[in-house]
């Protein structure tokens, strides 16, 4: 997403977070300096570096605090530092997971490892659908991950699309009963993470057979490509190739998942 739109979206993110009684604190490393929720110039510094601030997930933190460098924190990195402040519920868009091709490539996100020993709620759209989604479960179920779609259904969201065809071990309906699964992780001790994937409104998915074609045109062009650069370019292609179709999609999925995430944090607390 290009500045001004990213902050945009992040402005109003943080605005529905508040209209559904929480209180929002976005994470990102300015300077060399964690920050646990940011001021608006924070916010505006992030915006206009876009790609250009460090990608950090755990593994990246100490060497981006270190050189007093800007990062813009992963799933993974996001989890290490809301859980070092006391957040247990943490939203975005979608997580990382198992690339396609994983099996020679062991190309699998830091993102899935972080949810099987941090003990944070992550919130999001279920796994970016430029992912082996079925690989992907099976690797949160050998990390002990609870994985849940919020709604009437297990069927796994697919990111931009409400259903991937995969299931989740079990479904929540109600923001009250999320807060419970994340308030029994705790008192169990389990220290392990919690996804809950919420799908995306069904008049704001983008059309699932659009987004599979632009993937497969994006895949055949990522061949010599690997590594962080792969998910950024990939997201870029689809977006290119729908003409804009899966970023509105993107901000939707973002913004809904703001709304369930806050209500699901303000039932925690009360």
């Amino acid at each position: 997403m290009q500045y001004p739109q990213n902050l945009e979206t992040a402005v109003a993110i943080e605005n529905i977070v508040r209209e559904n009684g929480s209180i929002p604190a976005t994470i990102a490393i300015l300077n060399g300096k964690i920050n646990v929720g940011l001021s608006s110039n924070g916010l505006e510094t992030l915006a206009q570096m876009g790609q250009k601030a460090r990608k950090s997930s755990r593994r990246d933190l100490a060497y981006v605090v270190s050189q007093g460098l800007t990062g813009s924190t992963t799933v993974s990195g996001t989890m290490v530092i809301a859980h070092r402040a006391g957040i247990r519920v943490f939203v975005t868009g979608g997580i990382g997971g198992v690339h396609w091709g994983a099996e020679k490539s062991m190309d699998v996100s830091a993102d899935l490892v972080e949810l099987g020993r941090t003990p944070v709620a992550v919130v999001c759209a279920g796994v970016k659908s430029i992912l082996d989604i079925e690989k992907t479960l099976e690797y949160l179920e050998t990390q002990g991950v609870s994985v849940t779609t919020f709604g009437e259904t297990r069927d796994f969201p697919a990111f931009f699309t409400p259903r991937s065809g995969f299931m989740s071990p079990s479904n929540l309906k109600t923001v009250k009963e999320c807060a419970a699964l994340i308030d029994a992780n705790i008192q169990l001790q389990l220290n392990s993470g919690m996804l809950i994937a919420v799908p995306i409104p069904e008049n704001e998915a983008a059309d699932a057979n659009k987004i599979q074609e632009a993937l497969s045109i994006a895949l055949a062009e990522a061949k010599e490509i690997s590594g962080k650069d792969i998910t950024p370019f990939l997201l870029k292609r689809i977006n290119e190739i729908t003409q804009g179709d899966s970023l509105k999609s993107n901000i939707s999925l973002l913004k809904n998942n703001a709304k369930i995430g806050s209500q699901i944090a303000k039932c925690l607390l009360n």
